[in-house]
């Protein structure tokens, strides 16, 4: 089984700065996962051509089961309000998906608050910002795998330090009432040894991701929690391969059981 992780960067070209269907169709094919965790992914909006980025990701998969959670409804880094029902649907909105060639027998939303004050962030061309913090979700599904219930789980974490690791915490908490065994895929906007000692949880890959022309460290993971991890089998390969979108390389990790 093939679990990847994957800042879309809701789906732009480093290279022109634009948006196209067929880029993105071709990246997620190439991975050829069985359960994708997506990051940074856009719906209606006009910035990325209205794009369903969460169907286009399954259409080239050949994955019958996807979900999108919002986080927000507006458009990041301009106009935008925490995501907070149904009635947002039709309205421009950014979250983060999950992926699955496998039937899905639960799904669970955990929303994870943003940070309640403005942090600095360097922005290219802009310098140092003092920006809004956006809410945060963590996805799961409790897959019905050939093997058993696998649950699977995607989020992307804040940028804020010390609040990231208040989310991660959280969004293992969350895991913990969902049956083993449990992996978490997502853009944790920390490194691996941070992950590793403020959940315990171990981590099935180590491979820089981040900037995607030329990695240098780590902010994609795909972990998996002490209690069960024996049952996942081996990891046979991790990839980090180039692609034509986003500013983050994907994370693709091979096991040798649950297929």
């Amino acid at each position: 089984m093939r679990l990847a992780t994957f800042n879309l960067l809701h789906g732009r070209s480093l290279s022109d700065g634009t948006v196209h269907a067929d880029r993105i169709h071709a990246a997620v094919a190439d991975l050829d996962a069985d359960v994708l965790g997506l990051q940074e992914v856009d719906r209606a909006q006009p910035r990325s051509g209205l794009l369903d980025l969460t169907a286009l990701a399954a259409d080239a998969l050949g994955a019958a089961t996807h979900r999108f959670a919002a986080a927000v409804v507006g458009t990041p880094g301009q106009t935008w309000e925490p995501w907070h029902s149904g009635a947002d649907i039709g309205h421009p909105q950014y979250g983060i998906a999950l992926v699955s060639r496998f039937p899905v027998l639960r799904w669970q939303v955990t929303q994870l608050p943003g940070a309640p004050v403005r942090s600095p962030v360097y922005v290219p061309g802009g310098g140092l910002l003092l920006l809004r913090d956006e809410p945060r979700v963590l996805l799961a599904a409790v897959l019905d795998t050939p093997a058993g219930p696998l649950t699977v789980a995607t989020t992307h974490l804040s940028f804020v330090p010390g609040w990231n690791v208040r989310q991660l915490r959280a969004a293992v908490r969350a895991l913990r009432a969902l049956p083993g065994p449990r992996v978490l895929l997502g853009d944790l906007n920390m490194p691996a040894g941070p992950v590793r000692a403020f959940t315990g949880w171990r981590p099935l890959a180590r491979a820089a991701t981040f900037p995607s022309t030329s990695p240098k460290t780590q902010l994609d993971h795909v972990l998996a929690d002490p209690r069960g991890v024996a049952s996942l089998g081996r990891v046979v390969q991790v990839r980090t391969p180039p692609v034509a979108v986003s500013d983050h390389r994907p994370l693709v990790v091979r096991l040798d059981r649950f297929v």
